[in-house]
């Protein structure tokens, strides 16, 4: 069973940061050098950043497997969408649905909140993670390159998933 567990405490917090850290560091050496992942992880993905985020509305979640944390999730709301901020899995547990699952779980609130779409960032190098949200409905509306300071950027697709239509009851 997948599970969401709301990171609400600052136990909770602690373990995301490590997480973070780790998953950052095993994952984009492929594409990030050492100082920008470095750099990254602690401006957008340490202990103090994060517990800001989530003062301002920011919301937080461990993905869990039976009772092994796999990864993470970060949104908020914007004006009319869910901006999807993170989405982060544990090497050996790629490709076994967990990603999808966050997207189910995402969207559930999404609808609940009457918002129509999710939209994310995704550095447009990143292939493989790329082609995992187009086969999940999302498509590429537009591009950005975000200075992030220190001689670092951030060079991302802009993607957008809308929400299917419903019919009520």
């Amino acid at each position: 069973m997948i599970l969401f567990n709301k990171i609400d405490t600052n136990e909770k917090l602690k373990t995301f940061t490590k997480l973070a850290d780790a998953i950052w560091h095993e994952y984009f050496p492929f594409l990030l050098s050492s100082e920008q992942i470095n750099y990254m992880v602690k401006k957008f993905q340490s202990y103090e950043v994060v517990k800001s985020q989530i003062a301002c509305g920011y919301n937080y979640y461990f993905i869990e497997k039976g009772s092994e944390i796999c990864g993470y999730t970060g949104f908020c709301t914007k004006e009319d969408y869910l901006f999807l901020s993170k989405l982060y899995i544990k090497k050996e547990y790629r490709n076994s649905g967990l990603g999808r699952a966050a997207l189910q779980f995402l969207s559930g609130i999404a609808r609940k909140q009457g918002l129509k779409k999710i939209i994310l960032t995704v550095n447009k190098y990143n292939d493989s993670t790329i082609s995992a949200y187009k086969n999940w409905g999302f498509s590429i509306i537009d591009s950005v390159v975000t200075d992030i300071e220190n001689g670092f950027v951030m060079d991302d697709y802009i993607m957008e998933y809308v929400m299917p239509f419903e019919i009520e009851n």
